[in-house]
């Protein structure tokens, strides 16, 4: 007999808000009885002790066995707290030496009429044996793609739609985060007892077969409201409410966004799996993976063993309707840039629903010893490796943490608010209003006021005031909360003193950006109704370029690419010769990029000092940035189609280049010269932009 641990986290609204009081019970499904029981059974971020339980002997759980056995234990895990009703999980399965994590989300009790009467009652989740134990053939069908891949990499959505049951069947459809979606079926799948390279491979397989679901519209093309199944005769096998395993959670973490794919091609493959013994297929088998691990392959070998040698590992950076992309690269000790400010700003956010992560005061873009051990206790309530480093997991869990206490805190009174900050922002000017303010001055500079605290109060995790013109107690309240995370004497008007503060602190805040953070292209075509941090990049540059260009009309610096946005790109492209578009692609961006520092830096511009000016030619033997616009150019259409050589982005107009320029010439039914002239160009740019705008 072995040792197996559970951890027990409740939460409601998508994990925006821990239940920090509740009664755990856990019962041996088999005999009943009682093995654990606690009055006090989480702490203040909802997560119980971890709770020792018996299990089968690892080794049981290794290889093919007869199903009449089954190689983990199962117990029963009741949960009662105060105003939600009971959940009751039955058949949570507990393997030797592996740690499983049981989510479980409270809902509400509702009043109904009168006080004295609620309704109430008990979710009863029944989890059924792991997909190793069952006996059903697999039908798994693949899709083809009818859309073209950009951006080198496909987006990884950030939920998908499972339907309960078979396709046809009435069954209830759920929506769940894409990473959990992989944590759940990973889990229910194989076995967390498996070699790490063969729970790695089988986790590669998972996360393609979703995507490519995803990314065919395999079922919403066929009429159906979900994106795939929990039946595993048609898809995978999704457990509602089922638990997950610690191991396969961190690995799923540390890889949900790289997926399985042909060479030449950005498509997730179809990566049909089986279990090996009882049923067969043509693609990777789950117990012949274990044998593979063992005999010394790491996943991509065992990936390609099944699939062929001309597949490779993808990865996306870019996840879909959470608040940042992953810049790339970990953030740790010592570094000092945005990226460690919006680390920052989301603890403190997230500090508000989940206390026990420390504030960080001030926010300032440095990683330090405070943000190291916030990130550490963020790390540990959600169960991420504990290393005080945010990596790709942890970046993008805390974005979409963030996102969800943002959801749970009436996003739409949030939203707007942003919208009247981003408004008036550009008419402040920070100066004291003679005078002071006090509770019920009203006015311009109370609304300046306002917003300039509502700001610190989002970087800080304070509570929120309202942007309303008026000195209101809610504006009191976040005042006198700044003034106490500032170490500042407790006052309850606005003197001179502390009006500079504050004006400090919320400058401090906009001005954040390095000079590389500002201008670095984001990796995509911007345009018309984006709203993200890069398009406030994007009118950072442009605002400044309209005051000496008046033709180029002035734009607020918000987040917002609207029809003024879009019409100031539209004239800086007409006055630099460019293509006008009012969408800026890689070559406006350098454009807007070489004015803009050129003014920052105070040196005369004209037009002809443009990095790219038309007319113009590229040809053998350049070295110049032109070249690198080129090859970024020709690189995305290599990768949609198009019979060309995937280039380093440099500056060195190769060989290589003009042999890819002669075939696009071809293609495009232009003379075949390997110069890049301005139809050339043009030719190429525009279809760059028509993958990217969905033209094609």
């Amino acid at each position: 007999m072995g040792k197996g641990y559970i951890i027990v986290q409740l939460s409601k609204e998508q994990e925006a808000l821990p239940i920090t009081s509740a009664k755990i019970k856990i019962r041996d499904q088999k005999t009943k009885e009682v093995i654990f029981e606690t009055d006090s059974g989480v702490d203040e971020s909802g997560r119980s002790e971890i709770i020792e339980l018996d299990a089968p002997d690892k080794n049981l759980s290794l290889e093919p066995m007869n199903k009449t056995y089954i190689p983990y234990a199962r117990y029963d895990v009741l949960v009662t707290a105060e105003g939600y009703n009971n959940v009751l999980i039955e058949g949570v399965s507990i393997f030797d030496e592996t740690t499983s994590i049981q989510n479980v989300s409270l809902t509400e009790i509702v009043k109904i009429g009168v006080a004295s009467f609620y309704n109430t009652t008990e979710n009863r989740i029944v989890i059924p044996p792991h997909q190793l134990l069952l006996d059903v053939q697999r039908d798994q069908k693949t899709g083809v793609l009818s859309q073209p891949f950009v951006l080198r990499e496909v987006y990884i959505p950030e939920y998908i739609t499972v339907h309960l049951g078979a396709p046809s069947a009435w069954a209830q459809n759920v929506t769940v985060r894409f990473v959990d979606y992989i944590k759940n079926v990973a889990s229910h799948e194989v076995y967390p007892t498996w070699p790490e390279e063969s729970l790695r491979a089988n986790i590669y397989a998972q996360i393609t077969f979703a995507l490519n679901r995803v990314y065919t519209e395999w079922y919403v093309s066929r009429g159906y409201s979900f994106q795939i199944t929990n039946s595993t005769a048609y898809d995978q096998y999704f457990v509602y409410g089922g638990n997950v395993f610690e191991n396969v959670s961190e690995i799923v973490d540390s890889i949900f966004n790289e997926y399985f794919s042909i060479v030449n091609s950005n498509a997730p493959y179809f990566t049909q799996y089986c279990n090996g013994t009882t049923a067969k297929c043509n693609g990777l088998s789950q117990w012949g993976t274990v044998d593979l691990a063992n005999g010394g392959r790491n996943a991509f070998e065992i990936l390609q063993y099944y699939y062929g040698n001309d597949k490779i590992l993808k990865r996306t950076p870019i996840i879909a309707g959470l608040v940042e992309s992953y810049p790339g690269s970990a953030i740790r000790r010592n570094d000092k840039n945005s990226n460690v400010t919006i680390i920052q700003q989301q603890l403190n956010r997230i500090s508000q629903n989940y206390p026990a992560i420390p504030k960080l005061i001030p926010v300032d873009g440095i990683f330090g010893p405070n943000t190291e051990a916030s990130v550490k206790v963020f790390q540990r309530i959600f169960n991420l490796v504990q290393d005080g480093i945010v990596g790709r997991a942890t970046w993008y869990k805390l974005s979409a943490i963030y996102t969800a206490v943002k959801r749970l805190a009436e996003l739409d009174q949030e939203a707007e608010e942003n919208m009247i900050i981003e408004e008036l922002d550009a008419s402040f000017d920070g100066d004291y209003p003679l005078g002071g303010l006090k509770y019920g001055s009203k006015g311009g500079k109370v609304r300046e006021l306002q917003v300039y605290l509502s700001t610190l109060a989002e970087a800080y995790g304070l509570k929120k005031n309202a942007i309303t013109g008026i000195f209101d107690y809610k504006t009191l309240e976040t005042l006198m909360e700044f003034q106490k995370a500032f170490n500042l004497p407790i006052l309850k008007s606005v003197d001179r003193r502390l009006w500079n503060t504050i004006y400090c602190a919320y400058v401090d805040l906009e001005d954040i950006y390095s000079v590389e953070d500002l201008t670095r292209y984001p990796g995509y075509v911007l345009r018309k109704n984006f709203n993200n941090k890069d398009v406030r990049r994007l009118k950072t540059m442009l605002k400044k370029i309209s005051t000496l260009y008046k033709e180029i009309p002035e734009v607020n610096v918000d987040r917002d690419f609207d029809g003024r946005t879009q019409n100031a790109v539209l004239r800086f492209q007409r006055t630099f010769g460019l293509v006008q578009n009012g969408e800026v692609d890689i070559n406006t961006w350098r454009n807007i990029v070489f004015v803009y520092l050129a003014l920052d830096s105070g040196r005369d511009i004209n037009t002809s000092d443009i990095l790219f000016p038309f007319p113009f030619e590229l040809k053998l033997g350049d070295n110049n940035g032109y070249v690198a616009v080129l090859k970024e150019y020709m690189n995305v259409l290599a990768k949609n189609g198009y019979n060309i050589r995937i280039l380093p982005i440099d500056n060195i107009f190769d060989l290589a280049t003009e042999r890819n320029v002669k075939s696009l010439q071809k293609v495009f039914d232009l003379r075949r010269t390997g110069v890049v002239d301005r139809i050339t160009w043009e030719k190429i740019a525009s279809t760059y932009n028509d993958f990217f705008t969905g033209r094609r």
